[in-house]
């Protein structure tokens, strides 16, 4: 792959185009691991109404609207026009042929609608992934900022029960059971039910950062499994407030199902016996980081903890993300929209890591 790309196509494109830009050149080395065209049959014309506009040309677009770090559509627009090698690389030979920015917004509801990206990334990681053995999955999640109002929650409301008496209970005396947790379900159930038990709305997020600091954001949560590489394999997005812990078991549902690896590597949020458990049924071993609970923590020793110090191909890949792939710059609304536009970002990301390991 890397061969053919590095010694025969772009010699090829250059005698077409010219001299090829390093931005050009990486957008090429993304979309020829795409295989967008396998994914576009639900998006072709039939022959029913007015002929569609080539989506497989749209989808190239906002890979390169993420490659090129434009905020607006209309900034994509524009620079299409007047870059003639960019717009042909997309498949639009003239700059008649570019859609308006109405058509962008309908083909990107349809993508989100129809989780293309998400399904364009499974099966990239399945087919340069999933035939290897992966030594680490390191698990993570980021604060994702939005730019809608967050959804006020109505409490559920607890009929009280019967008031008893502290201490013990008297002999005989049967205890109400408590309610199951949601991680203590998520085990039994499977991925797909699990996915829809998640919140997924705009809300206020807290977390604290790297140096003690708590931070608050209004959005939501984007949570990753990534392996050695830094290549991420799985992603989830949910409300913001959801705890991080939450999602442990249904990104390793997931993500067993893309990638066999040996070890999970997880930070004190995930700190659970649920998710310890999980984790060894799934074949692996987990290496969390320990929550001392107002004990004493319990450290590792040298050679667990030189493997855990991996865990951070996980924080690099958020930050390369936000830094480089429009995780900063989310200009759409609503949860289907807002991962379809973080997906984009990542299957770059997923696509340029994995070419680096095949040079």
């Amino acid at each position: 792959m890397w061969n053919t790309i590095q010694r025969q196509l772009f010699p090829a494109l250059e005698n077409e185009l010219g001299p090829i830009s390093a931005k050009d050149k990486e957008f090429i080395k993304i979309v020829s691991l795409l295989d967008l065209r396998s994914h576009m049959n639900k998006f072709r014309w039939h022959g029913f109404g007015r002929k569609r506009k080539d989506r497989i040309s749209i989808a190239k677009a906002f890979v390169a609207k993420m490659v090129f770090k434009f905020d607006h559509t209309d900034t994509l627009i524009e620079y299409l026009k007047k870059c003639d090698d960019t717009r042909r690389l997309c498949g639009w030979e003239n700059a008649f042929q570019i859609p308006s920015k109405a058509t962008f917004s309908r083909a990107f509801k349809e993508f989100a609608d129809s989780r293309l990206p998400q399904n364009i990334h499974e099966a990239m990681v399945i087919k340069y992934c999933g035939q290897k053995l992966a030594g680490h999955i390191s698990r993570d999640a980021t604060a994702i900022e939005a730019r809608e109002k967050p959804v006020k929650t109505e409490k559920d409301e607890v009929t009280p029960g019967p008031k008893r008496k502290r201490g013990r209970p008297r002999k005989g005396e049967v205890l109400p059971s408590k309610p199951e947790k949601r991680v203590d379900l998520q085990a039994t159930r499977s991925l797909e039910d699990n996915l829809n038990d998640l919140p997924t709305h705009c809300n206020v997020g807290t977390k604290k950062n790297s140096k003690g600091y708590k931070e608050t954001w209004i959005g939501y949560k984007l949570h990753l499994d990534c392996i050695d590489g830094d290549i991420p394999i799985s992603a989830i997005l949910t409300a913001a407030s959801l705890h991080d812990s939450q999602v442990a078991i249904p990104l390793a549902q997931m993500s067993s199902k893309r990638v066999a690896n040996l070890y999970d590597l997880m930070d004190a949020a995930y700190d659970s016996p649920q998710i310890h458990e999980f984790s060894k049924s799934l074949g692996h071993r987990p290496i969390v980081d320990n929550n001392p609970r107002c004990g004493e923590k319990v450290l590792m020793d040298p050679a667990t903890k030189s493997r855990f110090a991996q865990r951070t191909s996980a924080e690099r890949v958020n930050s390369n993300l936000k830094d480089n792939y429009g995780g900063r710059n989310i200009r759409v609304q609503g949860a289907t929209k807002v991962m379809a536009h973080l997906m984009f970002g990542i299957i770059s990301i997923t696509a340029m890591q994995i070419f680096r390991l095949l040079q």
